[in-house]
């Protein structure tokens, strides 16, 4: 499926900025799409459409270099090769990504690839749930001890294929709002698929609201987390699966067993001032589960919070995010 929407409109709305008079400042929205998602980007300030467009042409860069489906991106070639020299922004992301994957015990794990092709969940390919051999002979080529890095060159061994998806779009949210702050921004709220980042608060200077989806009803939310220059991103199994023979299959790996995670949770919402993490730790504590997860927030609670959604419709959130989410349904508080 490929959607090609694009709107882009220039509108100017007031702004009080001081109690003897107004002025008008610029509000630019665009939609486009990229990394296989729709996103949308919503900025204030007298550069607002400029910035924007700097933004949005730096997201479709980064789509063509690390896209695992593109014949022409770094990472199509990697795969291919299985040695490469590679860009910077490719280098910072598997290097980082390597790291992740030592903080998070292997749960968020970019050698995915050959999983996630064997399940179909890539463009083109069919949903199918892939024999105990297909599981096995993909399962050879994972982990992060088969990527090997030596200045700027990745070597991946021979079973091995990488896919960026579950950290790129975090790390492009984060390079667009650079943009946008280096062009005088400093106040935009951007959309790309599950990633939310804010730049600063709403232009009157309130937070900005963000809806937690409801995982059982899409057009639903569950909740509303009410932040300010931060990333939000959800993971959840509910946006992308198939059906067979009367069971669901998601689209979130466990690269330990090779099989969609069965870890007792609906969707995981990360909160972070570090994009990429927030991005990479939504997969990751998904695959966690609950327990699991609470304790890895033990250990690094100043790095992000968290709301969690169990299988059983229950609402979790680490104490750090206790004073800025809302929901009409009770949640139960994780403290450290």
């Amino acid at each position: 499926m490929k959607l090609l929407r694009k709107a882009c409109i220039l509108i100017m709305t007031a702004a009080v900025v001081l109690s003897s008079g107004c002025s008008l400042e610029s509000k630019y929205d665009c939609e486009f799409f990229a990394m296989d998602t729709v996103m949308t980007i919503n900025a204030y300030g007298s550069k607002s459409e400029s910035a924007v467009k700097a933004a949005q042409n730096e997201i479709n860069r980064l789509d063509k270099l690390l896209s695992v489906q593109k014949e022409n991106s770094e990472i199509f070639k990697l795969n291919q090769s299985k040695k490469m020299t590679v860009s910077e922004d490719t280098l910072t992301l598997i290097t980082r990504s390597k790291e992740l994957y030592t903080l998070t015990d292997g749960a968020f794990d970019i050698s995915c690839e050959p999983l996630i092709r064997e399940w179909g969940f890539y463009s083109g390919l069919e949903n199918k749930v892939p024999s105990q051999k297909a599981i096995e002979t993909a399962l050879e080529g994972v982990g992060a001890e088969h990527i090997k890095i030596k200045d700027s060159t990745v070597t991946l061994d021979d079973n091995t294929s990488l896919d960026l998806g579950g950290i790129a779009k975090g790390y492009a949210s984060h390079k667009a709002a650079e943009i946008l702050k280096e062009n005088g921004v400093t106040s935009a709220l951007m959309s790309l698929g599950g990633n939310v980042r804010a730049v600063g608060s709403k232009p009157d200077g309130e937070s900005w609201s963000v809806a937690v989806t409801d995982p059982d009803d899409n057009s639903k939310s569950i909740g509303t987390l009410k932040i300010s220059d931060k990333a939000v991103v959800t993971s959840g199994g509910y946006q992308r699966y198939f059906e067979e023979n009367g069971q669901t299959y998601h689209h979130i790996i466990d690269t330990k067993t090779g099989y969609p995670a069965d870890s007792g949770l609906k969707s995981v919402t990360i909160v972070s001032d570090d994009d990429a993490l927030a991005d990479a730790l939504s997969t990751a504590l998904f695959v966690m589960g609950l327990e699991k997860s609470g304790k890895f927030y033990s250990e690094n609670s100043s790095l992000f919070g968290a709301v969690f959604i169990t299988d059983k419709g229950e609402i979790y959130v680490t104490d750090n995010l206790k004073d800025s989410f809302m929901s009409e349904q009770g949640f139960e508080v994780i403290s450290i």
